[in-house]
């Protein structure tokens, strides 16, 4: 499976971005996907989760700031980024959670950064 992820750019704090994911899988709505973030000298964190019925999960940290969706039809993800502060300056990633772990090798991700 291929996940392509695109949407990142440099934007000042308080503004908004919007992600987006396509997945090449052919089974993409039957499964959750995520949005994962590693920033500079940290590890690999998510951020954010979608069953296959479109419910949403959210770490604390991006809480009412951040909105996932989905397009089964698309097979896409999407993370709509408000409020945008300096600490969410990261690569995004979009994937499969399984457990701990993730299903899918890596894309590329895309950038985010956030000027303060």
């Amino acid at each position: 499976v291929q996940l392509v992820e695109s949407g990142g750019g440099l934007v000042q704090a308080g503004g908004s971005l919007r992600l987006s994911c396509v997945s090449s899988s052919t089974v993409f709505s039957f499964f959750p996907m995520g949005w994962y973030r590693r920033a500079p000298g940290k590890q690999r964190e998510l951020v954010a989760s979608i069953s296959s019925s479109s419910a949403t999960n959210y770490a604390d940290s991006v809480k009412g700031r951040f909105t996932m969706s989905r397009d089964n039809a698309k097979r896409m993800v999407y993370l709509q980024m408000n409020s945008l502060k300096p600490e969410d300056t990261a690569v995004y990633y979009c994937n499969r959670p399984n457990g701990a772990e993730v299903a899918y090798d890596w894309g590329q991700g895309t950038q985010v950064t956030v000027s303060s």
